[in-house]
């Protein structure tokens, strides 16, 4: 039994399966945002990335390597850790929008995570905001940053959704002046996260799953139903309820049950064949 590292709790999430396959090592990552756990599988909406890619694969290896004391802390290829990495890559990702954005073509930043109360992730997010950048947040529980306040943080919007399912998906989007990056992770903007805890941040390659991570981001910030705003005085309101009712995880769920029904119909047109008893010919089941 591995307990991980002294004096950090492992919250990365992150199996790892390896099995020989014609004659070589073929290594399965699943890297999510939540937690492996039955009972509050059923409760918490989050997202999670299953990919047989190498590079990924590799260093979720070399993760576990650390994690068992066997290597220490390498170059990673594509994923953030906390504590040594994580918080100096968000705040360059802060700073790297300020330095694209310009008055014609603003730099973007979109998050969604559970909460935000680190200092330093705060005074970043105020910085750009000054540089003109647009910040749009969904942080479903505390936030210590005070949006659309003049001089300060007049670009910056938050807004926060509960509903049935607790919201606690991490994504967070980069425009980059249109090299767009999205990445997902375990961590939250929280000094306990990103200073002492083991966690990962990872990126969405393929351009199938940062479509449909954009698709996410834009229902949350389009729901008017459960969505509520942070005002400049710290308090909440209601989202006002202008055109069509759009509420995110009613959306989210119409959008799985379809996933569903269209995977089913595909099996269904390709059912295997079983041998007739009566003449031995072949037929469908």
């Amino acid at each position: 039994m591995i307990y991980g590292i002294a004096g950090f709790k492992t919250h990365a999430k992150a199996p790892l399966v390896m099995r020989r396959a014609a004659g070589r090592i073929r290594r399965y990552v699943h890297l999510s945002t939540g937690n492996y756990n039955e009972k509050t599988a059923k409760q918490y909406a989050d997202l999670g990335l299953m990919t047989c890619d190498e590079e990924l694969a590799s260093d979720v290896a070399s993760f576990f390597n650390l994690l068992t004391g066997l290597s220490e802390a390498v170059e990673w290829q594509h994923l953030v850790i906390a504590p040594t990495d994580l918080r100096k890559r968000f705040v360059d990702l802060i700073e790297r929008e300020v330095q694209v954005s310009t008055p014609d073509r603003p730099g973007l930043i979109m998050a969604k995570f559970n909460a935000l109360e680190d200092k330093g992730m705060c005074q970043a997010l105020y910085q750009a905001s000054q540089a003109g950048v647009k910040i749009l947040l969904n942080v479903r529980g505390i936030c210590c940053l005070r949006p659309g306040v003049k001089g300060l943080s007049e670009t910056i919007s938050v807004r926060s959704i509960v509903d049935r399912f607790l919201e606690h998906a991490r994504i967070y989007y980069f425009a980059n002046g249109g090299h767009e990056e999205i990445y997902l992770g375990s961590a939250d903007w929280m000094k306990r996260n990103l200073d002492h805890r083991l966690e990962i941040l990872f990126p969405a390659r393929s351009p199938v799953v940062r479509q449909r991570l954009m698709k996410i981001l834009e229902v949350c910030f389009a729901d008017n139903v459960k969505a509520c705003e942070l005002l400049p005085e710290g308090k909440y309101r209601a989202v006002p309820h202008q055109g069509d009712p759009i509420r995110a995880q009613e959306k989210f769920y119409e959008d799985a049950a379809a996933a569903v029904r269209s995977a089913q119909h595909t099996a269904d047109r390709f059912r295997p064949l079983a041998r007739a008893k009566s003449n031995g010919v072949a037929t469908v089941s």
